[in-house]
């Protein structure tokens, strides 16, 4: 038992600073993380766990995803622009067509993934 809340703990860590991170690199995606993270916390660690669900940054956002599977239209309207403006500069900056092309590829399905996401008002 203990070798399997180490486990979550361990990749419930890991994805929360790769959440973190992507919050700031625009390739790397937030909200998976920060999911996964919930997740494995709510299996290893009820302090991490309470932590993440009780933080200003993500508790709304977790909060409604657990209770409906949707996030806040708002929300999803800030994802679509900040994305959609972070692949199109990285696509201008590139100076690779293959890298510009994997670029354009990988935001296209980030944002048909976000379209697929139910929304609540708010």
């Amino acid at each position: 038992m203990a070798l399997k809340r180490g486990f979550f703990l361990i990749i419930g860590l890991c994805s929360l600073v790769l959440g973190l991170l992507g919050i700031l690199l625009p390739i790397l995606p937030t909200v998976p993380f920060i999911l996964l993270a919930a997740y494995c916390f709510a299996r290893s660690s009820d302090r991490l766990y309470q932590w993440l669900m009780s933080h200003p940054w993500f508790a709304d956002a977790l909060k409604n995803w657990q209770s409906q599977g949707a996030i806040r239209r708002s929300l999803k309207k800030k994802a679509y622009i900040v994305s959609s403006l972070s692949f199109l500069t990285s696509i201008v900056i590139v100076p690779l067509i293959w890298v510009k092309v994997m670029l354009a590829c990988l935001g296209t399905g980030l944002i048909i993934y976000l379209r697929s996401i139910p929304e609540i008002d708010g």
